[in-house]
């Protein structure tokens, strides 16, 4: 059954198309939402396919190293502070607009 399970495990550009196909999902959903929270988790989620490349390419690049989870994980703390930002920008939107509509940003000058 190992045998079978070796001789048949997905390649890297098998695995490739998973984080390609969540970018893809994540610029898309950056460029159509208007709803500035639909904005923050597509671009989340376009970072995580960055991140999961990076994963992908060190275990079938150098697989007895460390550098893709280091990176990763370099990612998520970036990610981490884009939501801390994103969110503080959603909640002054909301204070003076009401609205989390992105098209409503320019009215918020005084």
């Amino acid at each position: 059954m190992i045998e079978f399970l070796a001789a048949h495990a997905p390649g890297m550009l098998t695995w490739l198309i998973l984080p390609a196909m969540l970018f893809a999902i994540g610029i898309y959903g950056m460029l159509t939402r208007r709803n500035m929270v639909g904005i923050l988790i597509s671009a989340e989620l376009a970072l995580n396919a960055a991140a999961m490349n990076f994963v992908i390419f060190n275990r079938f690049i150098t697989p007895g190293r460390v550098d893709g989870q280091i990176m990763t994980i370099f990612i998520i703390a970036t990610a981490a502070a884009e939501v801390v930002v994103g969110i503080a920008i959603i909640v002054m939107l909301l204070k003076y607009s009401k609205s989390t509509d992105v098209t409503r940003i320019n009215r918020m000058q005084k």
